[in-house]
């Protein structure tokens, strides 16, 4: 059967062209769509907290958010499973590489508020209320974050790279008359 002649659900392209729409507007509004994943995070908290329910949501939502968070602040290329100097250039004559990430920030947003989305979808269904006793699961969330990110943290000493572009020094055109010190 020709790719023509293949019934297609009308109604769920529109929606899935619409929401690509919205995505793609949204794609230089990085604050915006921060603000929105933390208004969408605190409902999610307020709802769990109101309903003294779905920890293991909860915790399931927050293993899944720490793992985004370790590719989002991971170089794509790791230098411990490579021979290459990824290496920030220490020299004049070194060529300059940025850092890039596994893990860009759009699809790290986007994957962040879809997971909260979901687990607060899964709220409202009594299945996914499963009895547990959570200060054991926070305990050891809390156990495993610090863990985690003291690895990462060690890992981003031990190869010089600085996943964040806020507080790098900036540079100016030279047709500027005015140095990187002055923007400082």
């Amino acid at each position: 059967m020709p790719p023509e002649d293949v019934p297609t659900t009308g109604v769920l392209d529109t929606w899935s062209r619409k929401l690509q729409y919205v995505l793609d507007k949204s794609s230089p509004l990085v604050l915006y769509r921060w603000i929105f994943c933390s208004v969408v995070l605190s409902i999610y908290c307020l709802r769990v907290y109101y309903l003294n329910g779905w920890f293991i949501v909860t915790y399931g939502l927050g293993i899944y958010l720490l793992n985004q968070l370790i590719g989002f602040l991971s170089p794509q290329v790791d230098p411990e499973e490579t021979d290459i100097d990824v290496g920030l250039p220490t020299r004049e004559k070194e060529e300059f590489r940025p850092f890039a990430r596994r893990l860009p920030e759009f699809k790290f947003w986007y994957s962040c508020t879809r997971a909260v989305v979901m687990a607060g979808t899964m709220t409202f269904f009594e299945l996914f209320n499963v009895p547990v006793f959570w200060p054991i699961l926070l305990l050891y969330f809390i156990v495993l974050f610090v863990i985690t990110m003291k690895r990462q943290i060690r890992h981003m000493i031990k190869y010089r790279y600085v996943p964040f572009s806020w507080g790098k020094a900036k540079y100016v055109t030279a047709g500027n008359k005015s140095s990187a010190a002055d923007k400082k």
